[in-house]
């Protein structure tokens, strides 16, 4: 580790502060989203119950094939993410190991006030976030892909023993993966927040409270959760959905 890292390790409180509500925001909006107020569920937490209707509906029909292109679709998303993720994470290693050359490009944009702190501890935050999406994707796309296992191994008799049961076994890994894939997405978001970092503390803070509204919003006051609420019962929802997996029975239509 070099001398100038070393050095830059000591903070600003500006700084810290920065890095503190970007973390702190990151597991809130988090935390937020899987367990929300019983009284005003998010998207997330909305789509459990069309995830297990999915898989209750079929167990009744008789070609399959729809609800194999939809998972693939949706292994197909998180492949591209992972990938996308990768390259980023190529190019954040490239950009620590040339911090001469990103030195001489803040300097072009005359962000001087920062020019002489250690961009590669910035690079590594953003970095983190990006390895931590890639990994959710990964785990997400392998999620699915059992869960294309076990909706292959549902009875195509509506009424075997075992069909209804296997269906919600998949719709457990389904709704898991499907958690995964979108805590993937709030860690590119923030990697996104944390380039910010670039250009000084203030800008990261701002970043960061964008970044939170823009997550908040699509999660809890979207044109897409007031479609998806048109049809549900909400008290019912919250407190099917925010009983663990191994508790949770169908809800009632």
């Amino acid at each position: 580790m070099s001398q100038d890292l070393l050095f830059s390790l000591r903070l600003p409180l500006p700084d810290l502060v920065a890095v503190a509500l970007l973390f702190v925001t990151w597991l809130g909006i988090g935390w937020l989203t899987e367990r929300p107020p019983a009284g005003r569920p998010s998207v997330s937490v909305l789509m459990v119950r069309f995830r297990r209707e999915w898989m209750r509906q079929l167990v009744a029909r008789d070609n399959r094939i729809f609800d194999g292109n939809i998972l693939a679709s949706l292994r197909e998303g998180t492949a591209f993410f992972a990938s996308a993720c990768m390259i980023a994470t190529g190019g954040l290693l490239a950009l620590i190991g040339n911090g001469e050359r990103l030195r001489g490009i803040v300097q072009e944009y005359e962000l001087e006030a920062v020019a002489g702190t250690a961009w590669e501890m910035r690079l590594l935050v953003t970095m983190f976030f990006v390895v931590n999406a890639f990994l959710k994707f990964v785990w997400a796309h392998r999620l699915f892909g059992y869960c294309a296992i076990m909706m292959a191994s549902v009875p195509n008799e509506p009424h075997h023993p075992a069909a209804e049961a296997r269906a919600m076994q998949a719709a457990d890994l389904n709704i898991t993966a499907a958690r995964s894939f979108n805590a993937g997405l709030r860690s590119v978001y923030y990697a996104l927040a944390s380039l910010t970092w670039l250009a000084g503390p203030w800008a990261l803070m701002i970043g960061t409270a964008v970044v939170l509204f823009v997550t908040w919003r699509r999660e809890f006051n979207s044109t897409s959760r007031e479609v998806i609420l048109r049809s549900l019962p909400a008290p019912e929802l919250s407190d099917h959905a925010r009983r663990p997996l191994s508790e949770r029975q169908p809800p009632q239509p």
